[in-house]
């Protein structure tokens, strides 16, 4: 069972709280309308969706979850693992009484995404992908900074150093064009321990080496789509074509965009998922 209380001066921002500890969750729109949820990196904020969000709450119920925010659990077994976070995903979603969503994932919350539809194949009306490879084949190789981050040591170490001006430069990697990186990116990292960022790394790869998300999408049986910047420098954007193989599925390449359609050309992005969660007609 999950009780919700106010998170801060907005009521739309609050605190959920489930059996296992809470999550962050940020609602906008009306809340008859059609939901829509919205799940990014767990090691993103929920500003990375906010571009956007205004064009997408005239016509849709907007709930956005923080993964690993305050009041999550802090065994590492439930913490990380994908369907554990899926599964508390779905109980956000019961208490708010939502029974159909449109889900939306971007970078590794693409995986949660997937877990969730899998999980509750009756209550997803439709799968919107964003900026994530299909299989670990599709995974351009860390830079080597990156890859020393990710171990025990000297990964805590380098943690420990980061500063406000470092976090900013590995951010704008994920970008293709200017982006004014919001001050909540550099909060919600500097605030980040070492252990969540590694767990939000490995997590997603692991549910991903078991199994590819086409594999895993093909047998549910609802809409997909899959946003990708041809610029991503993360993921293989010419890879993304494997998506296909799953019935129906519709797949769109920005070009020129890097890993973060949703900062780096929102407009358009705004347009694809409006239309696709439109289609999906499911009701409120």
């Amino acid at each position: 069972m999950a009780e919700h209380t106010p998170g801060g001066p907005d009521a739309g921002d609050r605190l959920a709280r489930l059996d296992d500890g809470g999550m962050h969750v940020a609602e906008d729109g009306k809340p008859g309308a059609p939901a829509l949820l919205l799940i990014q990196n767990a090691a993103a904020p929920l500003a990375c969706w906010d571009p956007f969000v205004p064009q997408l709450a005239g016509a849709h119920r907007v709930i956005r979850v923080d993964l690993l925010g305050r009041g999550s659990p802090a065994d590492p077994a439930d913490r990380y693992d994908i369907r554990a976070q899926a599964r508390r995903v779905g109980a956000v979603l019961d208490n708010l009484g939502v029974n159909q969503v449109t889900v939306v994932g971007h970078s590794s919350g693409c995986t949660v995404a997937t877990a969730l539809a899998e999980q509750r194949p009756g209550a997803v009306a439709g799968l919107a992908l964003i900026d994530f490879g299909p299989t670990l084949e599709a995974k351009i190789p860390e830079r080597p900074i990156f890859r020393l981050v990710l171990t025990q040591f000297p990964g805590r170490l380098l943690w420990r150093l980061r500063t406000e001006a470092s976090v900013r430069k590995a951010v704008r990697t994920g970008f293709t064009r200017p982006v004014d990186i919001p001050a909540a990116f550099v909060e919600h990292a500097m605030k980040m321990t070492h252990r969540d960022f590694v767990g939000a790394m490995r997590g997603p790869l692991n549910y991903l080496g078991q199994r590819s998300l086409p594999d895993r999408l093909t047998p549910l049986g609802i809409p997909v789509l899959v946003i990708f910047g041809t610029d991503d420098q993360r993921w293989r954007s010419s890879l993304a074509s494997a998506y296909q193989a799953v019935p129906g599925a519709r797949v769109e390449l920005l070009p020129g965009v890097g890993h973060s359609p949703m900062l780096e050309d929102p407009q358009t992005t705004g347009k694809l998922l409006l239309d696709f969660a439109s289609a999906t007609g499911h009701p409120s």
